[in-house]
């Protein structure tokens, strides 16, 4: 029997090694296999997400809002861990560059969706800069209303509305049993935010944009649905929304996940202070050569200047046109791959005014063009003076010239084509400000205020490195982020204590910014060091530009790639 056995595990004991050592599916294969993977996680998400679905142009599912159940967040973690564990399965030895970074980056946030799933963060998703009240305002600017089939689509979504608001409420009861809430007094705000929706009534916007070639019949339906909805349904449910944080950890993934760095908070808040300093001599060098003895007097003499105080909402949104309009034809000295879609300049509306210019992407298709929406009420106290930084940082070649380049990108998974696959803010966000910079680079800021005003920005962005950080990490009270605000920048009161709320509310987001722009920098600065005749600036940006949205940590290793490849006179993968 004992020889038998042995026999028996001595024979079959080479055909498990043999199994244990086949031969791995060929990189074609393998592609090919990551490929579906990448589509089947990119339609569940369009399907679970419908309003992200409308964002990108996809009217498939445009009669449905998504699901905002704390059930269904656990549903989508094991989804997630799902998708991980067969990601990480494929095998990506052999594959090109570019597969290889969607397999990172799908990987990556997938990691990033799980860890923040395990630190509740859904339960603390409203505050008076984000949230599912502000999301849903929206919908009259974010849905396509051309078709009769259009507007149904869009009667039916006013009608889940309460279903969602609802949902919204409760997990945020689930918040407040965990202990994780915003403080009471941001959350006062959303109140006051909220009702003012209610009391604004911008689902009702759709009403006045219905085509001329619609029947008589179906502007007469249509009108009294949104009318109806909105009353009975929409209005009461944002009345009854109206009416109603884990320390040192939670802020470290914060920071990991909005730098996509591993640098400490106090690393941070160390490069903050050097930047103010940095940033503070070159203001005063730019004083000095406006005639001016000191930079306290300059800045004093801005103050009082018509010539940068608008004289009507109109003035400020013609100087962003202009500026936008100016630097088009320079950006072939800067890129050779362009962004075919157009972008145009609006106002933020009159039921939004609490927002700040920002910039909205169009669909890949360029049928809906890229929007920035400019904050222009109350206007007498408003400055043109940082415009121009503003209008290079959310047009061209800021936000609208990456997000267009990186929709219209080919041969990438959906998901790398409309954000990367995690929360990538600091690449989106540094490119802007790093954008900012690129007006001086070919000529721009020929005024020394306008130039001036560049620097404020990022000033302001320097700040936000110091003050976020000494809330956050170094126990820093309310007070005295307001005290170091108005030592070392040039923002108003009002502006100063809406920063410092927002800080409080959305720890390590407002890093993202001047991080992302310095790591643009130093990356450029290496390229031209290393490669010295060979380095050509348009091509470097789009190298820049080529991958989509990446962490920092991914974009500097493709870009280390380019470098070599480069030297050698190769195309990197």
């Amino acid at each position: 029997m004992i020889k038998f056995l042995l026999c028996a595990l001595l024979c079959t004991t080479p055909l498990a090694m043999l199994a244990q050592t086949a031969a791995p599916q060929p990189v074609e294969a393998r592609i090919t296999a990551q490929n579906a993977l990448f589509e089947e996680q990119w339609q569940t998400g369009l399907r679970e997400n419908p309003e992200r679905a409308t964002a990108v142009g996809d009217y498939r599912y445009n009669d449905r809002l998504g699901d905002y159940t704390a059930a269904h967040y656990a549903a989508v973690n094991e989804e997630n861990k799902g998708y991980l564990k067969r990601l990480t399965d494929i095998d990506t030895a052999g594959f090109p560059d570019q597969d290889l970074l969607s397999h990172q980056l799908m990987e990556r946030g997938l990691h990033q969706s799980i860890e923040n799933f395990g630190l509740k963060n859904y339960e603390m998703a409203v505050n008076q800069q984000n949230g599912i009240h502000t999301s849903l305002s929206d919908l009259p600017n974010a849905v396509p209303l051309d078709s009769v089939k259009h507007y149904d689509d869009y009667i039916a979504r006013l009608h889940q509305i309460p279903r969602v608001l609802a949902e919204s409420t409760d997990v945020l009861r689930l918040g407040m049993k965990d202990g994780l809430m915003q403080p009471r007094f941001l959350l006062e705000k959303v109140a006051v935010q909220a009702t003012d929706v209610a009391n604004s009534k911008p689902f009702l916007l759709p009403i006045k944009k219905i085509p001329a070639t619609f029947s008589d019949a179906d502007r007469q339906r249509i009108t009294t649905a949104i009318q109806q909805a909105v009353d009975t349904e929409v209005t009461p449910a944002y009345v009854k929304f109206a009416t109603f944080t884990d320390g040192k950890h939670r802020y470290e993934v914060a920071v990991r996940n909005m730098t996509t760095t591993n640098m400490t908070p106090a690393q941070i808040h160390q490069l903050g202070m050097d930047e103010i300093k940095r940033i503070h001599g070159e203001m005063t060098d730019l004083a000095h050569r406006a005639g001016f003895k000191d930079l306290a007097s300059f800045k004093e003499s801005l103050k009082t200047n018509p010539k940068y105080i608008p004289t009507s909402s109109e003035q400020i949104l013609d100087t962003f046109r202009h500026y936008i309009d100016q630097m088009r034809p320079k950006l072939p000295e800067l890129f050779t791959v362009l962004p075919d879609c157009p972008v145009t300049v609006e106002a933020i509306p009159s039921y939004q005014t609490g927002a700040a210019t920002h910039y909205q992407t169009g669909t890949p298709d360029c049928k809906r063009p890229g929007r920035v929406s400019v904050a222009t009420s109350d206007f007498a106290h408003r400055s043109l003076i940082d415009d121009e930084a503003t209008a290079y940082h959310e047009g061209i070649p800021g936000h609208h010239m990456q997000l267009s380049v990186q929709q219209q990108l080919k041969g990438l998974p959906q998901f790398r084509l409309h954000g990367g696959g995690g929360n990538f803010t600091a690449y989106v966000e540094g490119w802007a400000l790093y954008s900012e910079q690129l007006g001086k680079d070919i000529g721009f800021y020929q005024d020394p205020v306008s130039d001036y005003g560049r620097l404020s920005s990022e000033l302001f962005r320097a700040v936000r490195l110091v003050v976020d950080t000494g809330i956050h990490s170094q126990g820093w009270t309310r007070d005295q982020v307001v005290a170091f605000f108005r030592e070392n920048s040039n923002e108003d009161e009002p502006e100063i204590q809406s920063e410092t709320d927002r800080y409080i509310a959305w720890p390590g987001q407002c890093l993202s910014y001047k991080i992302g722009q310095l790591k643009f920098r130093e990356l450029r600065e290496r390229a031209k060091k290393e490669l010295g005749p060979k380095f050509d600036l348009r091509t470097f940006h789009d190298e820049m530009l080529s991958g989509g949205s990446l962490p920092l940590d991914l974009l500097e290793a493709r870009t280390n790639r380019w470098i070599a490849a480069q030297k050698v006179g190769t195309p990197a993968m």
